[in-house]
């Protein structure tokens, strides 16, 4: 399974600067398609208080953000659908659901439409990234409650870096671990001349790519920083350095309801803006030993 190629697609169209266009330029709206018609799918905010349970949909095996260790489902996300939950005043259901090969049709099969087999939406999908171009063109969702900014980071050896931290240039001499097909590795790979090639050491998984640094296999590691972060060991560091031509290291994560439930994503909205406020989004980043950026888009 690739993690981060197929949440961030949107994002891989503007790893290297490019024209700065206006906002949704060159968008047309579309009639928003309907759902499969043999289904009622997705629920509005009075029938789920009703029911008394809201169910979300989160990526299977991506911790820290959503896992199942030992029969019990997991990871940052999963307290914020909770924390939404408890808000609402109901029971928090979870299914964990593989990657598609874009972020749209992760859209289309667990919040719009449903997928073709084995399975249905959800009221609410979670680690959504923003963007506002690619809003415009996924009509049939409302995307809101943003609650975490993400970067691109570097873990390191503090023994291989004992005076400053690596910045990509390093890589042309030193190895550097990461998710094979991810963000981090298309940059990589990219570097201006192909001068990195030779020592980027390419994993399944991001935590692949952390414990391989940790064993002292590669001297650094390139990822998301709460992918690197959740497996740092006292000997490793990490930091965002400056990233040369990268125009999208940032990006800010929430949720996505369906379009025509827009009491429902007011609702989840409130919950986790209340949630920002007053420190337990916070603490659930705390208690996983992660770094919380607040979002800017607020």
């Amino acid at each position: 399974m690739i993690k981060y190629v197929f949440v961030f697609s949107l994002l891989a169209t503007t790893l290297f600067s490019g024209p700065v266009l206006a906002r949704c330029e060159d968008h047309v709206p579309q009639p928003k398609p309907q759902n499969a018609s043999r289904d009622i799918v997705g629920a509005d905010l009075d029938t789920i208080i009703d029911r008394g349970y809201i169910e979300f949909a989160a990526y299977e095996d991506f911790p820290p953000w959503s896992f199942e260790r030992d029969g019990t489902i997991q990871g940052v996300d999963i307290e914020i659908g909770k924390l939404i939950a408890s808000d609402l005043g109901v029971e928090a259901r979870f299914n964990l659901v593989a990657a598609g090969e874009n972020l749209e049709a992760d859209l289309r099969n667990w919040i719009w439409k449903g997928p073709l087999i084995n399975g249905r939406v959800a009221n609410v999908m979670l680690h959504i990234p923003y963007d506002s171009e690619f809003a415009c063109r996924v009509e049939q969702v409302v995307f809101t409650g943003q609650y975490h900014d993400e970067e691109i980071a570097i873990a390191y050896r503090r023994d291989a870096y004992p005076e400053d931290p690596p910045v990509p240039a390093y890589f042309r001499f030193d190895s550097v671990a990461v998710e094979n097909d991810s963000i981090a590795d298309f940059y990589l790979s990219a570097f201006p001349g192909g001068q990195l090639s030779r020592n980027i050491r390419r994993f399944k998984t991001a935590e692949k790519a952390m414990e391989a640094l940790a064993a002292g296999e590669t001297m650094a590691a390139m990822g998301p920083r709460g992918q690197l972060e959740t497996g740092l060991t006292p000997d490793l560091g990490v930091h965002a350095p400056p990233l040369p031509g990268f125009a999208v290291s940032t990006w800010t994560n929430g949720v996505a309801v369906h379009f025509a439930y827009r009491g429902l994503s007011y609702a989840v909205d409130d919950a986790i803006f209340a949630a920002l406020q007053d420190g337990r989004i916070a603490n659930i980043f705390a208690e996983y030993g992660l770094t919380h950026s607040p979002p800017k888009l607020r």
